[in-house]
């Protein structure tokens, strides 16, 4: 007997113009986070201040999944998928009048509308491609079009280190402090004005793609029943392999973005490098992350999902304790570490969260979704234990304990959800 195709023929240029959104918002992902170090330099803000940009972005995630999940389901996954793109490309362009008026909450506000964009567009996305084919396929799916995630992550990471960190004036905060009002402004002026460039210009590729989507024929994949919120979320909380799954996602997410949104601030303080430098291992975290997923998602060919899950969460657990207890090079390397180990996280999570549904999936997938506030949340978490301890090694307790509670979910929760089907 013939194994089915994982994408079938009729699916593969909707699946590869879909695939590249996953490249596109891992790209915003990742110039968000590299934004913490540059407005802690330009504004001179502690790490929980830098951390309301995550809170901006990470809590749009949340207001705007289940939005976005009943619009999917009165409508189909492509006109989610062209609404989020949509308010990510006027996210993007409002960093422009934002670096005019040069205030930070106008900078969040741009990023508010620009992440409620990646919501409806990952609400939508997410299980359109597990809908793209086979079931029993889904998962594995679902983290090839996640593979590319990471690369649009490394090229985001680029554009920051090439057009926003290299344009930061390498003035501390007491040297800022010292200057006069008329020089500090224009040297945050033109600091912030590298910091919008690269928006705008995504902004007007980003418009080319919705084009591209609102033309092409795209598999509807939609049902005709409305969005029956109550008795959903009754079958969906009954649901233990789904209710644990939003919980994982939630302390996946709080540990990928607490790793990455201070690994320049933690490379800095090991190596003595400035922001643009310590970039360079950060980069290095993405690159290893990219091939990770490539790897895992054929490991999945032969392993189980939720064991290939247990397994790496221990081992992100292990690496964050040496971040924690090393110093120099070996902490910098466990760091680096804690990427390749993250690589199928989210996907798998979400995958084996949402399996067996059936037309609960387009309401069930935002769950996953507003797990996403995680990022938020934890990573503020993580920034004021920075602050209270004036330690950044103490803040990876954080991640560290994130990394416990999805190996206890890879472990006890997904056995039979995982099991391949006879």
């Amino acid at each position: 007997m013939s194994t089915p195709r994982l994408i079938p023929k009729a699916n593969i240029l909707p699946f590869v113009l879909l695939t590249s959104c996953f490249a596109w918002w891992g790209l915003a992902n990742n110039m968000t986070d590299t934004l913490l170090a540059a407005f802690k330099r330009i504004m001179s803000m502690s790490d929980f201040q830098t951390s309301w940009i995550q809170l901006a972005f990470y809590g749009s995630y949340f207001c705007l999944a289940l939005p976005s999940a009943i619009f999917i389901k009165k409508f189909t996954y492509k006109a989610g998928v062209l609404l989020g793109l949509g308010l990510f490309v006027i996210g993007s362009l409002l960093f422009y009048p934002a670096s005019l008026t040069m205030n930070y909450f106008h900078f969040l506000a741009a990023l508010y509308v620009l992440a409620g964009g990646l919501s409806v567009l990952e609400t939508s996305a997410n299980p359109y491609i597990i809908a793209m084919g086979p079931e029993e396929s889904g998962v594995r799916r679902l983290n090839l079009a996640q593979s590319f995630n990471p690369i649009g992550s490394i090229a985001g990471v680029f554009l920051s280190k090439w057009f926003i960190l290299s344009g930061l004036n390498q003035a501390d905060t007491e040297a800022r402090a010292a200057m006069s009002a008329e020089q500090l402004q224009r040297i945050q002026s033109e600091e912030l004005a590298a910091v919008m460039g690269p928006y705008v210009g995504i902004a007007l590729v980003l418009s080319g793609l919705w084009v591209c989507l609102a033309l092409i024929k795209m598999p509807k994949a939609s049902d005709t029943g409305g969005a029956r919120l109550v008795p959903t979320f009754k079958r969906l909380l009954r649901n233990r392999n789904w209710t644990w799954g939003v919980v994982a996602q939630f302390f996946y997410v709080g540990a990928q973005i607490g790793v990455w949104s201070f690994t320049i601030r933690y490379v800095m303080a090991e190596l003595r490098l400035n922001e643009e430098q310590a970039s360079s291992y950060y980069i290095a975290s993405l690159i290893l992350f990219a091939v990770s997923r490539f790897v895992c998602t054929a490991l999945m060919r032969v392993l189980n999902p939720g064991v290939l899950l247990t397994v790496l969460a221990a081992a992100a657990a292990g690496c964050t304790l040496v971040v924690i207890y090393g110093q120099g090079y070996a902490g910098v390397y466990a760091l680096v570490a804690i990427s390749g180990c993250m690589s199928l996280m989210f996907p798998t999570i979400f995958g084996l969260a949402v399996r067996g549904l059936g037309d609960d999936t387009k309401i069930g997938g935002s769950g996953p979704i507003m797990a996403i506030l995680g990022g938020a949340a934890l990573t503020a978490a993580q920034g004021q234990v920075s602050d209270v301890t004036g330690s950044i090694h103490a803040a990876y307790w954080v991640p560290l304990v994130c990394f416990l509670v999805v190996a206890c979910y890879g472990a006890a929760g997904c056995r039979q959800a995982a099991a391949p089907r006879r």
